[in-house]
């Protein structure tokens, strides 16, 4: 029987060797482009003689569209494979989550597959962001109860 030092000792010369610098510097530089490709967006729309408001908004449904589209082609995960975080945070990896399990199960049909498959992902991060905002509404309005604002 091998002890929990040996184990450990064992993993830890066969594991790969982290490579944070790199993978964080292809993060940063992938998901700056991204956010960059939105910001274009932006003040393309602005130039459009719309709201500053309505330019946001057309930019994050052209950026989820992208999303999508880059998942349906099979370009995103692709992204992804280099790009990690980078890939993951921006609205196209939210984008991303939603589609990808979708595209994958499209083929069980639209109920069974697409329908039942489309929040696997994301559903739990719809789940916990509502129910967080919920937490801090909720805690705001008591504090706010109590003469205490903080914003």
């Amino acid at each position: 029987m091998i002890s929990k030092k040996e184990y450990s000792t064992i993993v830890k010369n066969n594991s790969p060797k982290s490579k944070c610098f790199v993978n964080g510097t292809k993060a940063f530089f992938i998901g700056g482009f991204i956010c960059l490709i939105g910001q274009v967006l932006t003040d393309c729309y602005s130039m459009l003689d719309l709201s500053k408001d309505d330019a946001k908004t057309l930019t994050s449904v052209t950026l989820i569209f992208i999303g999508i589209l880059l998942t349906a082609i099979g370009v995103y995960d692709k992204i992804a494979k280099h790009g990690g975080a980078g890939t993951l945070v921006p609205i196209t990896g939210f984008a991303n989550a939603v589609s990808s399990p979708a595209i994958e199960f499209k083929s069980e049909g639209y109920v069974a597959g697409l329908g039942a498959k489309l929040f696997i992902i994301a559903g739990p991060v719809i789940v916990y962001g509502v129910t967080a905002s919920v937490v801090f509404g909720a805690v705001l309005w008591v504090l706010h109860m109590f003469g205490i604002t903080l914003f």
